[in-house]
């Protein structure tokens, strides 16, 4: 069970502006248009990769399970200007870590969408991956349930 990384509105997806993501390239998961700029570990595990720019990071939970999170649509053109990072590569994190913080009207101000994508990278270990029914979400709600 992954919990939200951050608190917003759920979003498909197949209704992210990015193909990469809308078709599902970099694995399935969910996305959330954030409400605060502050994401926050799903589950416990280690971080597996930090972009230089801190609008992306990777996880491999405990469990194995293989988690990328996204901050944005096309915001590695910000080159870092709005986010920080908490946590090193490397870094054990437990469930609701802060990892990353960002600025939600930087992103809007710059011409990027916020949406905030949490992609499960090894699909095809899993038979199921169940989403949330949920359309606001906080970071106490279960968005996916990996089987």
């Amino acid at each position: 069970k992954l919990m939200s990384v951050v608190d917003g509105k759920k979003k498909y997806l197949e209704e992210v502006n990015d193909e990469a993501f809308s078709q599902k390239m970099m694995g399935d998961g969910i996305a959330v248009v954030p409400s605060v700029g502050k994401v926050y570990a799903p589950a416990s595990g280690r971080v597996s990769m930090l972009f230089p720019t801190y609008h992306a990071i990777g996880l491999i939970l405990t469990d194995g399970v293989e988690v990328l999170i996204h901050i944005g649509i096309d915001t590695v053109e910000m080159d870092g200007e709005g986010f920080k990072s908490y946590v090193h590569v490397g870094d054990v994190v437990e469930e609701g870590t802060l990892l990353i913080e960002f600025d939600v009207e930087k992103i809007k101000n710059a011409g990027y969408e916020t949406d905030v994508m949490v992609i499960i990278t090894q699909l095809s270990q899993y038979s199921l991956i169940h989403k949330t029914e949920a359309d606001e979400l906080t970071i106490q709600d279960v968005i996916l349930d990996i089987q």
